[in-house]
């Protein structure tokens, strides 16, 4: 599928004529908007984001094609550099940009060339972490903020500010933002929550006394002067925003207050928008539950506290946090709730949403399902679309290539598989999909049967790309060698998955798995231990499960920590459920033997810090440590295969055709995917499926 060019039409931005398309009139989304001096074609932004792409602080080429992608794709605006730093006692602690040098300028030149070029707008974030930094980042600095309390999540004890700090740091936002202007940008935000300018706002993290503590208005002197100073040094034609925080909920500011604050910056008249935001981010609930909310919460679950918000105040607001469907953006923008609505991680998933909407094809437009996959350290890599943060590497965009028309089996209807056959239908090559169940998803399907629900998104969109490619999908066909080579394949993709590994243990057959809980294989026993020794999702999972249904379940974890391979999202939402269950965790424990004492099993497991064997007793032991390759028919295959099976990690790597020497009398191309190979997981598996697929 092409990304076909708008209509054009020229319009000035600032004063320079740029060629931007044009929207239809009818859809409140694609609607023009006017900020300040800046004529955006339409309503929908991303938000700033540290996306860990940086090279050395600086926006260089894959960060600056991570957002082009986006403006490619037809957003109005797009904003970069979360968490941009302005001074040398804000370190770079989750790989931000450093916006405190004029180093930065002509990185920030090309940038807005690239993105102007496309037609969509340009803003950074800057800020000062203040006491959410870390004392043992870059410079080794000591954090500073207005009074020495400690943050919980990033755990410096902060010195308080002197004003001679409070100097320092503020003529540093207005350099900052004077470097922005330099660079072309359009504008630039503050940042008004948990950072600086916001812990002097709130009376949680500000027990001053002097001027810049206890009244409201003593409270927001630093915030103004801040601003003050970014005006003195830009001017009044640059647009100068405040990401602002409209209540910080449990144990924080409420909506009033945080209004009663808003109308203070709005009657100093040196801001533009408030992008609004909602509760804590210094704390790890906050910032998963509240401020960057995942797959556990609600869609949109702040939009009418920010719409509420938008009725008291009269500069433009815009909002981000889990808007990732087109219905509730839309909704968002028509009912007067926002004037730009921020669908942040939805371009994560999808950079051309707004192309999909104006070819008339909102249907293919890939769903963001908030996993937070593209939150941990990897970012900004999605869970279900592997080009994303990989511009350079991968596309988008799958096109036919210079061989169209082979016949490529794919054995398996998990992620892998599913991607497999996608790729390779849009590449223009005659696709036959083999899947045992009957229904697609794999391993996807178990893990959406928890409160992770829409996971099933990534199995879904899959599907209905198939069915518009024409890809032969055969359900309830267990795929053995015969049945492939009786298509006459030119490439066959193993990708059937794996098999739950429990045959290492002693008294394995005393065992299910956790995959036999999720799946109702299984009748669940009153007293019941489930093993983690993975520390992944399906343990709690299944843990979960067996304590909704009233049994009495321990959770033993190999792991010295709680889900450590989660998102820090999933982990928080899995740590919530523990405790409303009351299921009590066990760590540092490695299971060795399983074996039955009368009506009881007794499961011993050595401590891995004192190596002390440990006996507990239940009358279930679930067992879950990843898979082995359910691989049959890939050894079965080989023989026949033209390269043995090899896939050649340089070739994959460098998005190049696979050799094929090793078996000349070979009449196909094997290869394995996912968890065929080793378990990982979906992001793994389907990054297998596109590097390989991409160059068949």
């Amino acid at each position: 599928m092409l990304i076909r060019p708008y209509a054009t039409a020229f319009m000035s931005i600032n004063g320079v004529e740029r060629n931007l398309p044009m929207s239809p009139p009818t859809d409140p989304l694609l609607s023009p908007f006017t900020l300040k001096g800046l004529q955006l074609r339409n309503r929908v932004m991303s938000t700033s984001h540290a996306c860990g792409l940086e090279e050395g602080g600086f926006p260089q080429d894959a960060y600056q094609r991570y957002h082009e992608e986006k403006a490619k794709g037809g957003i109005g605006l797009t904003m970069f550099g979360g968490s941009s730093n302005v001074a040398p006692d804000s370190p770079s602690v989750f790989q931000q940009l450093n916006v405190g040098t004029d180093e930065i300028v002509p990185h920030l030149q090309r940038f807005s060339e690239r993105i102007h070029a496309q037609g969509a707008g340009l803003m950074c974030q800057i800020t000062h972490l203040g006491r959410r930094g870390d004392p043992h980042a870059d410079n080794w600095l000591p954090t500073v903020a207005p009074s020495p309390i400690r943050e919980t999540l990033h755990r410096s004890f902060p010195k308080e500010m002197d004003r001679h700090d409070i100097d320092r740091i503020v003529k540093a936002y207005g350099a900052a933002a004077r470097r922005c202007k330099e660079g072309g940008l359009d504008g630039i935000e503050t940042l008004a929550s948990s950072h600086l300018i916001g812990q002097f706002l709130s009376p949680y993290t500000n027990t001053r006394t002097d001027d810049f503590g206890g009244s409201i208005e003593n409270r927001c002197r630093f915030g103004l002067m801040v601003q003050d100073e970014i005006r003195a040094q830009v001017g009044d034609d640059f647009i100068v925003g405040l990401r602002y925080v409209v209540e910080e909920g449990s144990g924080g500011m409420p909506f009033d207050e945080c209004l009663e604050i808003a109308h203070i910056f709005e009657r100093q008249g040196k801001i533009d928008f408030f992008n609004a935001i909602y509760g804590r981010m210094d704390t790890e609930r906050g910032l998963a539950v509240d401020n960057m909310p995942g797959m556990a919460s609600p869609i949109a679950p702040w939009l009418k506290t920010v719409g509420a918000f938008k009725q008291e105040v009269g500069l433009p607001v815009f909002h981000a946090a889990r808007i990732s469907d087109i219905a509730t953006a839309r909704y968002a923008i028509r009912e007067g709730l926002l004037d730009l609505v921020a669908m942040t991680r939805a371009h994560i998933a999808d950079p051309h949403i707004v192309q999909k909407m104006m070819d008339g094809q909102e249907n293919r437009i890939r769903p963001c399902v908030g996993a937070t996959h593209c939150m941990t350290g990897f970012r900004p890599r999605c869970l279900h679309n592997a080009a994303s943060g990989q511009e350079n590497k991968l596309p988008h965009v799958a096109t036919p290539g210079p061989n169209v028309g082979k016949k490529v089996v794919v054995i398996g209807g998990g992620p892998a598989g599913l991607e497999a056959a996608r790729i390779c239908g849009e590449r223009g090559h005659q696709v036959v999909l083999f899947e045992a169940a009957a229904v697609l998803g794999g391993q996807v399907r178990i893990a959406a049967g928890s409160w992770r629900k829409d996971l099933i998104g990534i199995v879904d969109w899959r599907a209905a790309e198939l069915e518009e490619l024409g890809v032969d999908v055969r359900l309830n066909t267990f795929a053995e060698a015969p049945d492939v080579l009786n298509e006459t394949p030119d490439v066959v993709i193993v990708a059937t998955g794996g098999v739950p590994d429990i045959d290492w243990i002693d008294g394995a057959e005393l065992c299910a798995t956790a995959w036999d809980v999720l799946t109702g294989a299984v009748a669940l026993e009153d007293d019941i231990i489930v093993y983690d020794g993975t520390g992944r999702n399906p343990a709690i999972a299944a843990a979960e499960l067996a304590a909704q249904a009233g049994k009495s379940v321990s959770l033993v974890a190999l792991d010295g920590s709680f889900g450590p391979e989660m998102t820090y999202s999933e982990r928080v939402s899995w740590k919530q459920r523990q405790y409303d269950l009351n299921i009590p965790v066990s760590l540092d424990l490695q299971l060795t033997q399983v074996r039955r004492d009368a009506n009881r099993l007794t499961a011993t497991f050595v401590n891995e810090m004192t190596g002390q064997p440990v006996d507990m007793q239940a009358d279930q032991i679930v067992v879950e440590r990843g898979t082995l390759p359910a691989d049959e028919v890939f050894h079965d295959l080989r023989s026949a295969s033209r390269n043995d099976g090899v896939t050649d990690i340089d070739c994959l790597l460098a998005n190049k055709p696979q050799p094929l020497r090793q078996n000349s009398d070979g009449a196909f191309e094997l290869h394995r995917v996912g968890d065929s190979v080793s378990s990982r997981n979906i992001y793994s598996a389907i990054l297998d499926a596109v590097r390989l697929c991409n160059s068949i």
